[in-house]
């Protein structure tokens, strides 16, 4: 029995000047060290890709917009993680659309005469295009055309591509990136599956209640819808800043964006527009 009283009179004696010492000694030296770490500056990482971005914003505040668009592609192509490879991608689908929507000059136009005989549609159906995007890309206020009429046609193939989760539709043209666009709302039938491959079935549009056809001038400032081949999905209009009252309300189902921009979607699409959904 002395044994174990001696042992156990070594562990108190050992544990308690074990204990001082921690006290004393070593627990002081972590705490300062725990203070150092944490009023220690912390180093940032730079942002290595932001002069670039500078640069494409510059040339595009400008007016060099085919400067800009070939500058925003390479920066989306060299840094597709970076911290500013969503504003590239916004800043470029703007540039875009200012380069196809008016009569700057680009490599994907071609110069038209009108010729006898010649209608806005049927010109907008030899080019596999929309009446309201030659009459956008022309700056015309109505449909009637005159003989050796200079028009540019836009050699565009656009498909869309829908990613649910991201919230996103992206537009593509020849599969390379166009402009994406914002989703608002969705409201679709049942379990949708994790991807869709469909088609822009028809473009509707209202204007002072009514449907109005999509080659005269009625169409303009309407309130759109895309329907798509697949039942129970369309993208329809939401209210906006430039539309703040609609023609009709919204439909049970379907996906949601601004009107501005399901107007401006709406008329660079058309029946032969494939339509990819995944989540």
């Amino acid at each position: 029995m002395k044994w174990i009283f001696a042992f156990l009179l070594a562990v108190a004696i050992f544990g308690a000047a074990a204990l001082f010492t921690y006290k004393i000694f070593i627990r002081p030296e972590l705490v300062m060290r725990a203070e150092r770490q944490s009023s220690a500056p912390s180093v940032l990482t730079p942002d290595i890709s932001l002069p670039e971005f500078q640069a494409a914003e510059k040339l595009r505040s400008d007016g060099k917009l085919t400067e800009a668009r070939a500058a925003l592609t390479a920066f989306i192509q060299t840094y597709p993680s970076g911290l500013h490879v969503g504003e590239a991608q916004d800043l470029l689908g703007e540039v875009n659309i200012s380069i196809l929507l008016s009569d700057y000059p680009a490599p994907e136009k071609e110069e038209y005469t009108v010729r006898g005989g010649d209608v806005l549609a049927r010109i907008a159906n030899k080019f596999k295009t929309t009446p309201e995007l030659i009459m956008r890309t022309n700056n015309l206020s109505g449909t009637m055309l005159r003989i050796g009429q200079k028009l540019f046609i836009s050699r565009t193939e656009f498909s869309i591509l829908i990613q649910r989760e991201a919230k996103l539709l992206y537009l593509l043209d020849r599969e390379h990136f166009f402009k994406r666009y914002h989703l608002r709302e969705e409201k679709l039938p049942g379990n949708p599956p994790p991807k869709i491959n469909t088609r822009v079935a028809e473009i509707m549009a209202w204007k002072n209640g009514k449907r109005v056809g999509l080659g005269g001038r009625q169409i303009l400032n309407s309130t759109r819808w895309i329907r798509l081949g697949t039942p129970g999905y369309v993208i329809y209009s939401e209210p906006d800043d430039s539309h703040q009252i609609l023609e009709v309300p919204p439909p049970a189902q379907g996906i949601g964006m601004t009107a501005s921009d399901v107007e401006e979607l709406s008329s660079l699409v058309n029946t032969r527009t494939a339509v990819t959904i995944v989540q």
